[in-house]
């Protein structure tokens, strides 16, 4: 039997921060559409009108980084990010734009992940992305620190929304996925 969803006013409120910026986003850079930029182009353009949501709506602490990887190189060592896909798969993490704390606040580190693709990759790349954000904003695994070791579980989770964006160039529209707590929830379509 399948759960429905109910989204609680913390998640409503992050999808309004996203739905800001996108909107600022989309109004600032329309050149970087016409022009056909790269997607890395894009998430950088769309990290900073994020950035700036977040900082007007007191989200201090929380930072937009574009394909962060917290876990290499820094005292919560590990070979590489991961997260635990919802049939038990390992899914390697590199995701387009995170909105977190960097793992400084130990109670609400992971707010947004966002995956950005243009329509034109393929379908595979594309279902490889929703999965990410399926398994990243599933909360079968909601431990943040191992109280043991003091250390970050060696699997990422626990983000509260988690966004798949698709461009289509070539139609002007931008496909816009929801996903809570490892689900599917909403799309909206959106002209450029």
């Amino acid at each position: 039997m399948e759960e429905e969803f109910e989204e609680s006013y913390e998640d409503e409120e992050f999808r309004k921060i996203f739905w800001e910026a996108n909107q600022n986003f989309l109004k600032a850079n329309q050149i970087l559409f016409q022009r056909k930029v790269s997607e890395r182009t894009l998430c950088g353009a769309l990290m900073l009108a994020l950035n700036d949501v977040i900082r007007k709506k007191g989200y201090e602490g929380y930072f937009v980084d574009v394909e962060y990887n917290r876990n290499i190189g820094s005292k919560f060592e590990s070979l590489k990010k991961t997260c635990k896909g919802l049939q038990g798969e390992e899914i390697t993490i590199n995701c387009d734009l995170l909105v977190h704390s960097r793992g400084e606040n130990l109670e609400a580190d992971n707010l947004i992940a966002l995956e950005m693709k243009k329509s034109n990759l393929s379908k595979d790349a594309k279902d490889r992305d929703r999965a990410r954000l399926k398994a990243l904003t599933s909360t079968q695994d909601k431990r943040l620190l191992d109280e043991t070791t003091k250390k970050f579980p060696e699997n990422v989770c626990g983000y509260k929304l988690g966004i798949y964006y698709e461009v289509n160039l070539k139609k002007h529209t931008i496909r816009i996925e929801y996903y809570y707590t490892g689900q599917l929830t909403d799309v909206d379509k959106i002209d450029f």
